[in-house]
This record gives structure tokens, C-alpha cells and sequence, in this order.
């Protein structure tokens, strides 16, 4: 990976977050869980936007029940897969949502950002709807990237949703091609583990040499 020089210790109040962060982002079933796993192998430390939200939903289920209502709640916990079935059909359902969940997950991953700065090294934070929301002033941001139709297909095989399910849930997110062109790299995911695996070491080789002229 890429390697840490032992640089003067600062004091961690001085320390801003995401100063040495790539945001790894890219549309649903395109495979982001895929890349940060090989990305693992690196040695790359990871921020999990996604598990984050989760433990931030499971802590606000209290909230969730009384602006939802009881049905979203089963067994003690959300019902995750209810939750997430009104929220890519009802559009309010889903802005009352983000505005519940969005800064207690923006506050926790801030917290993990300062604890990995302190390495001063790249390190990865992966939030599917980076470009989205909006809500994180990372400079540098990796695109995993498959065509719409391979989405739409891997998305039906994944979940065992109908096309029409499938399609509403792409649409709910910016188009990929729209992202491709936002982003400073890319990752290719269109084929193959054996071609992604190509596209992820391009990745690296680009990373370590940008940030070691840093």
C-alpha cells in the first residue's frame, strides 16, 4: 500500500477531516462493496457511510416509529426493506428521513475522518450518494462505474425485484453517466473480477503516485 512516513504528531484539534480522503461512490449494484473489499486488501482503511446509516437508523427507531409509524418496526428493530420500499416510492418519505439521519451520520463519519488523518495517508470513504447529498467536502472522488442496463440487471438478480422495482430504485439515484463525469477516477466494473481487478490496481498506481508528491 501506500506507505506512511512517520511525520511530526499534531494535535488532534488542529486535525481538519478528509484532508487526505477519496470519496468512493458510484450507483446501486455497480459494485462499490466489491472494490472496497479488494481495496481492503491493500491496506486502505475504509469509512462505511452505508453501516453507519445503519447503526444511526437502528439508534433513531424510536424517531423512525413516530414519524412512520409502528408498521416500519418489527421484532424490536426497522424494518430496513419496508423502510427502504417507501422511501424509493414516496419522495417526502425520504426527505423526512434524510434530514433525520443525514447530520448524525455526517457527525460520525467526521469523527472516524480525524482518526484516520492523524496517518496522513489516502484512506477511503465510501458514500453511495456522494454526489447526491453533497454533504462531504472531499476533493478527490473514485467512480465504480457499469452501464445502466448491467445495473438494472444485477440489481433484479441481488434483490429479486420486478424491472419496475429495479428501474424506480436506479432512478432515485443521479444517472452513472451523469457521476462519470464528475469524477476524478474511475473504475471500470462493466466485466468481469478479473478485468476489476485490473481496473483497482490502475487505481492505487495513480493514487500512490499523486499523494507521494504531496
Amino acid at each position: 500500500m501506500i506507505s506512511s512516513s512517520e511525520k511530526s504528531s499534531t494535535n488532534s484539534t488542529n486535525i481538519k477531516p478528509f484532508e487526505h480522503a477519496i470519496a468512493l461512490t458510484g450507483g446501486i449494484a455497480t459494485g462499490k462493496s466489491t472494490v472496497c473489499n479488494i481495496l481492503k486488501l491493500y491496506g486502505f482503511s475504509i469509512i462505511d457511510a452505508d453501516k453507519i446509516a445503519h447503526e444511526v437508523l437502528e439508534e433513531q427507531k424510536d424517531k423512525i416509529e413516530e414519524i412512520f409509524g409502528k408498521k416500519y418496526i418489527k421484532n424490536g428493530k426497522v424494518d430496513r426493506k419496508a423502510l427502504g420500499k417507501l422511501i424509493f416510492s414516496d419522495k417526502e418519505a425520504k426527505k423526512e428521513l434524510e434530514k433525520l439521519l443525514h447530520p448524525l451520520i455526517r457527525k460520525k463519519i467526521e469523527e472516524e475522518s480525524i482518526k484516520l488523518e492523524k496517518h496522513k495517508v489516502p484512506y477511503i470513504v465510501d458514500i453511495p450518494l456522494f454526489f447526491e447529498t453533497k454533504n462531504y467536502p472531499i476533493k478527490k472522488v473514485v467512480l465504480v462505474y457499469a452501464p445502466k442496463d448491467i445495473q438494472l440487471q444485477r440489481l433484479i438478480n441481488r434483490e429479486g425485484l420486478s424491472k419496475e422495482e429495479a428501474i424506480k430504485r436506479i432512478d432515485s439515484q443521479m444517472d452513472i453517466e451523469e457521476k462519470k463525469e464528475k469524477t476524478t477516477y474511475l473504475i471500470d466494473n462493466s466485466k468481469d473480477l478479473k478485468h476489476l481487478q485490473k481496473e483497482v490496481d490502475k487505481f492505487v498506481e495513480k493514487v500512490k503516485n499523486e499523494f507521494s508528491q504531496i
